[in-house]
């Protein structure tokens, strides 16, 4: 589930106003964007335990779309009331209700609702290398992620951080932001392939 999480991307805001403010405008005002990414994963220790590349999509509110292309191959899809994984190695569809697999994960943050405030607490922790950070902190206890980090330029979200129970680190960095353009609709549906096994939970 750590790669479901990562539905995260942004667009511009006013560079003036505090990474909070931000968000929240990027909540109101954006409906769909898409971009690439860049992920790593970092133990406790900042040693890198993985690393991996791809593109995310989102329709707001719930439908989204996040594919690894390397170096293993995985899509997920949320398409409003199911969550979907699938791993093309292991030919397996896992299938779940999204507000079950979502609670108050980072997915939830951007695809979600705009009352991010009901889940999680936000706090500004100023510049830092050149961007302006905001932690996001869930108000519930059973989520993958003890604290979001989201770090904003002057052209929008660049990167995040998410540090999980165990003190791992996932890093994921944005480029080739789009926002609020048409989006094809069977982006956000999925058709299991013929012959995988599909796993309910």
């Amino acid at each position: 589930m750590k790669r479901l999480l990562l539905l995260m991307l942004l667009a511009p805001c006013a560079a003036s106003a505090s990474s909070v403010e931000e968000l929240k405008a990027f909540l109101e005002q954006t409906t769909t964007a898409r971009a690439r990414f860049a992920q790593m994963i970092l133990d406790k220790n900042l040693r890198m335990l993985q690393q991996a590349t791809g593109t995310m999509q989102f329709s707001r509110p719930g439908r989204f779309r996040w594919e690894y292309d390397r170096p293993y191959e995985q899509v997920i899809v949320g398409d409003g009331s199911r969550l979907w994984i699938y791993d093309k190695d292991l030919n397996q569809v896992t299938v779940r209700k999204l507000d079950r697999a979502l609670g108050s994960s980072p997915a939830a943050l951007l695809a979600g609702s705009s009352e991010i405030e009901k889940s999680y607490t936000l706090a500004n922790l100023g510049n830092q290398e050149g961007l302006d950070w905001l932690e996001a902190v869930p108000k519930t206890q059973d989520t993958a992620f003890e604290r979001i980090r989201l770090g904003f330029s002057k052209s929008g979200l660049e990167a995040m951080e998410l540090r999980d129970q165990f003190g791992q680190i996932t890093v994921i960095k944005f480029s080739a932001i789009e926002r609020n353009g048409r989006l094809p609709p069977e982006s956000f549906r999925f058709t299991p392939p013929k012959g995988a096994d599909v796993i309910s939970e």
